[in-house]
């Protein structure tokens, strides 16, 4: 059997979550994996193409995707208190933000759709809170900052290990969009889940996604192994901020979405559908 692809982020963790199942730490059997690291945007790009057999995958593009790939129940980022911020380098609040340049990364990611959604939420008859009339500049995550600091941009959308160092460039949160999410909800945070390709047949993807849920258990018994794979690829080389980058978004809906999980995931897409910006599942 040819391997199969295997795409993720070189976030610590996705690099955490995948170190046993990548290095054979445990028993795959005559399934043979082919890592891609690639950040998040190009991830979704790929899968929207339907290149890669299982990928990490941002909500917000798998909402586009449901009838091509179905979502694994194991290692998903999904959780409470991990949600994208605004930051500037200036005092900004979000009203005064629209009709500014705006850093994002990427269009398909979840922090995109959340913003959009905040937006929504608070558009008033008059309002000037419209996103269309801000400028989105899509760029690498890990440059946001940067264009912030250096005022490319007047703001930026940041994600990952971001929300513990953008303090160090002198930046200011605006908002919390994690935060509005659960105070609006009350359910955790879905940012990103585990798909596997539909004509990879159930079977497999039921394997497959045991093999996942394994890889993160061994992963949380086994702490310090990953830590020269995780840290060979991570933009943040800090043991501090790697270590509350894996506690943050690595936790018990890793192992496995539970039911909590999956209604978030139905309101997160039950929103965007009836705002137009991912199609009605069929």
């Amino acid at each position: 059997m040819k391997p199969i692809t295997l795409g993720y982020s070189p976030c610590p963790n996705d690099t955490f979550i995948f170190y046993a199942l990548i290095h054979r730490r445990i028993d795959t059997g005559n399934l043979k994996f082919k890592e891609i690291l690639l950040d998040v945007e190009t991830l979704n790009q790929k899968a929207l193409d339907a290149e890669l057999d299982i990928t990490k995958i941002s909500y917000h593009a798998f909402g586009h995707l449901q009838d091509k790939y179905s979502l694994l129940r194991a290692g998903g980022a999904l959780g409470r208190g991990c949600g994208p911020l605004v930051v500037t380098k200036h005092a900004y609040s979000m009203e005064e933000l629209r009709g500014k340049k705006i850093a994002i990364p990427g269009k398909l990611t979840t922090a995109f759709l959340l913003f959009q959604l905040f937006d929504l939420f608070f558009r008033l008859p008059n309002s000037k809170l419209k996103t269309k009339n801000s400028a989105f500049i899509e760029m690498p995550f890990n440059e946001i900052m940067d264009a912030v600091d250096r005022e490319e941009v007047d703001a930026g959308l940041i994600i990952h290990e971001s929300r513990f160092t953008y303090p160090s460039y002198g930046l200011k949160q605006v908002i919390d969009l994690g935060e509005w999410w659960e105070k609006e909800t009350g359910l955790p945070i879905p940012l990103g889940g585990i798909i596997a390709k539909k004509t990879l047949g159930e079977d497999l993807n039921n394997k497959i996604n045991e093999l996942i849920r394994q890889s993160v258990e061994y992963a949380f018994k086994n702490r310090n192994e990953p830590t020269e794979y995780i840290k060979k690829h991570s933009q943040e080389l800090s043991d501090e901020v790697i270590n509350r980058h894996i506690d943050l978004y690595v936790n018990d809906y890793s192992l496995d979405i539970g039911q909590d999980g999956e209604k978030a995931v139905r309101e997160l897409f039950s929103r965007a559908e009836d705002a137009g910006i991912i199609p009605k599942a069929k």
